[in-house]
């Protein structure tokens, strides 16, 4: 340690980050860990966990409706922005509390300022000092993507902001299809704004297997989302009531406000990366190996910074690989393979594995099931919803490439359908699996009959 004064100094104290410095500490490295903000990340303080609060929250404009057809006698509701506003605010405080008390605990020393490399083992702060440390980790996420360039598109909002808008938005215009615009156009919808959402393609969720996109683009329509379709801004301008959005399709829209979800980049502007030599993408993405070491030998870069896959598990999971690997005398590769993921919009969309469309182009024979169903509730609260599973399975080995579903609680089934998945499961082993009954996941093991086959 003569040389240095830390083993690790981390870059960013989100989930990849503040989880690298913990075990780092636990193997028994000096560690550091530098942020700017607020301890947490994107995913505590501006993303996955206050979405999902505002999710939940517009539920319960169906949860009241629906009530009526089992009994109940539902009297007026109201819903109240500021109040959850404050109350997403309270518990996004103390998660973050508790990421801080958790390196506290692991005696990883806390500096309250922005970080820029100074050189393969030197970091800058912005409290005007430097340190040098034998490793650096870079793990400052990434940030949103305001586009397209049109005049006036300073009005806009990114997903940073949208989350505590000093007045609901009764009027919304969201920009962009990806999960992000899709999540904010059902939860805003569902809490009483009308919203319109425009995006490039025919359909949201680009990437996604189109059986999905299309029932999700259906619901939003069911819920009272406005779709442009193949349209976006060409100008905002400020009004008497709000913004004037002109579309590219000829249309105006007059809205409250506008929410420009066209996706996020990695954090690594003027972050120095230069100065140490650090490679990166075009798009800023830092370029890693296998074990999330960099081009130079000193410096790591893990989660959504070096956009591998952007998913808060993946980073902690790259982060402790990291550490293991490097203090801990472990040396850790992440499988990327089978990572599950969910959309929350209302029903939800819950994915692991290939698409139809994707596994069609590797392998040569598909049996693809699928079923469509009304979810049990729907029976006695009458709503017009159905519940949607796919399952995309190798026509050869029967191994179970792809599970899509579409429906309550589809993020929960995912994350368990993605363990047999994992470890290599056949169409046989999901039928032999006993089903759970009344349940909408027992239709997953009891799909007999391929709806169509794809050979060549």
């Amino acid at each position: 340690m003569s040389d240095f004064d830390y083993d690790l100094i981390v870059i960013g104290a989100g989930s990849g980050g503040v989880r690298a410095a913990r075990i780092a500490a636990s193997h028994g490295a000096k560690v550091a860990i530098a942020e700017e903000f607020r301890v947490g990340g994107t995913c505590v303080i501006r993303g996955c966990v206050p979405k999902k609060l505002y999710v939940m929250a517009s539920r319960f404009a169906d949860d009241f409706e629906d009530a009526r057809g089992f009994g109940w006698q539902v009297g007026e509701t109201r819903f109240d922005w500021p109040t959850l506003v404050a109350a997403k605010e309270k518990e996004i405080t103390r998660l973050s509390g508790l990421y801080e008390q958790t390196l506290g605990n692991a005696k990883v020393e806390l500096i309250r300022a922005r970080a820029t490399i100074a050189g393969p083992n030197a970091v800058h702060f912005s409290d005007g000092r430097t340190a040098r440390a034998r490793y650096i980790l870079v793990a400052t996420g990434g940030a949103p993507v305001l586009a397209p360039h049109v005049p006036g598109l300073e009005w806009g909002l990114s997903s940073n902001e949208i989350f505590d808008l000093p007045t609901f938005p009764q009027r919304l215009l969201i920009v962009g299809a990806g999960y992000i615009a899709v999540e904010f156009a059902s939860i805003f919808t569902r809490l009483g704004s009308q919203v319109a959402l425009a995006y490039r393609a025919d359909l949201p969720l680009r990437g996604f297997d189109d059986d999905l996109r299309s029932r999700v683009a259906e619901a939003l329509t069911g819920a009272g989302v406005i779709h442009h379709p193949g349209a976006l801004p060409t100008r905002i301008d400020k009004s008497a009531g709000g913004y004037k959005a002109t579309m590219s399709d000829g249309e105006t829209r007059e809205v409250d406000a506008l929410l420009i979800a066209t996706g996020r980049r990695p954090l690594t502007q003027s972050l120095g990366l230069e100065r140490a030599g650090v490679a990166t993408r075009e798009n800023g993405a830092i370029i890693v190996d296998a074990q999330s070491r960099t081009n130079v030998p000193s410096i790591y870069a893990v989660g959504d910074v070096t956009d591998r896959i952007n998913l808060t598990p993946v980073a902690i999971r790259e982060g402790h690989a990291f550490a293991d690997s490097v203090f801990g005398n472990a040396p850790t590769t992440v499988n990327y393979d089978c990572v599950a993921s969910a959309v929350f919009t209302t029903p939800e969309l819950g994915t692991v594995g290939m698409t139809e469309a994707a596994a069609m182009k590797d392998f040569p024979a598909l049996d693809i099931y699928e079923t469509s169903f009304r979810p049990m509730r729907a029976t006695l609260s009458g709503r017009a919803e159905r519940v949607y599973m796919k399952l995309v399975v190798d026509g050869a080995s029967q191994r179970v490439l792809g599970a899509h579903i579409f429906g309550p609680e589809a993020g929960e089934m995912a994350q368990l359908v993605a363990i047999p998945m994992r470890m290599g499961a056949t169409k046989q082993d999901f039928d032999a699996t006993m089903a759970v009954h009344p349940t909408a996941a027992e239709e997953l093991v009891t799909m007999r009959s391929p709806a169509r086959r794809h050979r060549r």
